[in-house]
């Protein structure tokens, strides 16, 4: 059963085009309490490099750079550098927790294809 993927209210406009389910937010969440920490932020970037070309990045993050566009979903801010913005437009962060699959996950629809390890798109 899928997650659904969390949304702003309509009044609000999105900074960014990507999205979190409501796995994904949880464990966001936990992690955070984990550490301890209230002054962390999600962020997702693409960067050059793999075997298609672009890689995702996505990690905890204290900075603000100019340009980033953020977007609050429950309490989790997720951050996107203005690089970023367009290759992630409708992007869904998903959080897996199977006997076949934990971590993370990417569904990006501007991903034109991938690689065999799923962590590079061009």
């Amino acid at each position: 059963m899928s997650d659904t993927t969390l949304t702003t209210t309509p009044e609000t406009e999105k900074a960014h085009g990507v999205n979190l389910t409501e796995a994904a937010v949880a464990k966001v969440k936990s992690l955070l309490e984990q550490e301890g920490r209230d002054d962390l932020r999600l962020r997702i970037a693409v960067q050059p490099g793999g075997c298609s070309g672009l890689i995702y990045q996505l990690y905890f993050d204290e900075r603000y750079l100019e340009g980033d566009e953020t977007v609050d979903f429950e309490g989790v801010e997720v951050i996107v550098d203005e690089m970023s913005v367009p290759y992630l437009d409708g992007a869904a962060i998903d959080f897996k927790d199977t006997i076949s699959e934990q971590g993370f996950t990417i569904d990006n629809p501007q991903a034109a294809g991938s690689c065999a390890c799923g962590d590079s798109f061009h």
